[in-house]
């Protein structure tokens, strides 16, 4: 029996050592598996650098308009759409009328002359930027005059 006793502790240390080993298998195994899946989102599904900035297109002359400003003056004013390459075929000039008409109603004419005009111009071409989801890339005035 002390054959068979010395014999039970080898066993029960391959045992062990087994253990230990598929343990070290198994971490190398995840360690590659996280490697690889890094690996494929780096290539495959990182964000690309900034988007490009939007090329020119079309100019879409709209009608001119006028506005009431403040004490009995108004605003001829006339506008020029700077689409986008993207932009659509049809695109419709009616929100940027009426963001022109919400900006420039019922201002004094001192707000729109001047340094004034040039800081609302600005603030209407980030509005149609917004309104029309990047179809719209700049604004311009054909038609300014104030009475």
């Amino acid at each position: 029996m002390t054959a068979t006793a010395e014999k039970a502790p080898d066993k029960e240390a391959e045992g062990e050592g087994k253990k230990k080993g598929g343990k070290k298998k198994l971490i190398i195994i995840v360690v590659a598996v996280l490697a690889i899946a890094g690996a494929g989102y780096w290539f495959f599904l990182k964000p690309s650098g900034p988007e490009p900035p939007p090329e020119p297109g079309a100019i879409l002359t709209l009608d001119s308009t006028q506005i009431n400003l403040s004490g009995e003056h108004y605003l001829r004013l006339g506008l020029a759409l700077q689409l986008t390459t993207t932009a659509g075929e049809e695109v419709d000039g009616s929100k940027a009328l009426d963001a022109a008409i919400e900006l420039f109603s019922g201002r004094t004419l001192e707000q729109v002359e001047g340094h004034s005009r040039e800081k609302l111009k600005d603030k209407l071409e980030k509005e149609l930027e917004e309104l029309y989801e990047g179809e719209v890339m700049g604004v311009y005035f054909t038609e300014f005059v104030t009475q």
